[in-house]
């Protein structure tokens, strides 16, 4: 199965470019210290606003700051925020998700309309308010992208229980005497991992666009420390007199998260057993 999952999602060039992009930045983030021609927080005040040269590829900002090692030292933050904070959904919607596909019933309805509950509130807004009320922080930024973006994984485990738990497998762990925790952890669960892996692909895209949002705002990472978002913001401010500090960091995100939803996408098809053909 592994095998066919992999050939399929090697023969889908946008997902493997995809993919190749997200290595890319990972690497930029991992080495950033290494790599970063500048201190990403030096004031220059001799190099304001100096437009892409040899010294400074992209340019600087209004401190004279080198945008270029901003915007390595800001892939930090940005994937940071995107990993950490759908690993905290992903927990979360696995964990309700799983109780309510597996007892169903009263169980079941009151988790669910917990769930529906929470996806009447526009979460964008929800965040802001959240993060209006707290001290702005990359950790907080994580912490409430996270608590406020489980719902769908949970619906999404919730199917596959609901299918899962009338197989033969899990009649014959009852009787043997498995214990429920036991049945769900280690014999259902494993089984209903491939939809979650897709939604979590697409759900570290929609973190950084987030992130990159709330910074924008001002209420994310706070300068001088950088990020994708808040760099846009000086781009605004200067928007007529340094294009680049507008170009290079929303280039940098979007081909980020364009790379997710691809290699998103590619997941999607190469698990579904269903696109598979009789040959492979």
């Amino acid at each position: 199965m592994f095998r066919i999952i992999f050939k399929r999602f090697y023969r889908n060039t946008l997902a493997v470019v995809g993919l190749a992009i997200i290595v890319f930045f990972a690497m930029i983030a991992i080495l950033a210290p290494f790599i970063a021609p500048y201190e990403p927080t030096k004031i220059d005040v001799n190099n304001v606003l100096s437009p892409p040269d040899i010294r400074h590829l992209f340019g600087t900002d209004e401190l004279g700051r080198d945008v270029l090692s901003r915007i390595i030292w800001g892939s930090r933050a940005s994937l940071k925020v995107g990993f950490i904070a759908v690993g905290i959904a992903i927990t979360i919607g696995i964990f309700i998700g799983s109780i309510a596909g597996y007892y169903g019933g009263r169980v079941d309805s009151i988790l669910m309309r917990f769930v529906d509950m929470m996806l009447a509130f526009p979460t964008f807004f929800l965040i802001l308010a959240v993060i209006a009320i707290v001290e702005p922080s990359l950790s907080t930024i994580m912490i409430v992208i996270g608590i406020t973006g489980w719902m769908d994984v949970s619906r999404l485990v919730r199917a596959e229980f609901l299918s899962l738990k009338e197989r033969e497998f899990v009649f014959a762990a009852k009787a043997i005497g498995m214990t429920d925790w036991r049945i769900i952890w280690r014999h259902i669960l494993p089984n209903a991992l491939s939809p979650v892996f897709v939604s979590a692909t697409f759900g570290v895209a929609g973190a950084i666009l987030v992130e990159s949002g709330l910074s924008f705002l001002g209420l994310g990472v706070q300068p001088p420390e950088p990020s994708w978002g808040n760099i846009l913001t000086s781009g605004k401010d200067n928007i007529t007199v340094a294009w680049w500090l507008s170009v290079f960091p929303g280039l940098a995100i979007l081909l980020t998260v364009l790379s997710y939803n691809l290699v998103g996408e590619g997941l999607r098809d190469a698990i579904d057993p269903r696109l598979w053909n009789s040959d492979e």
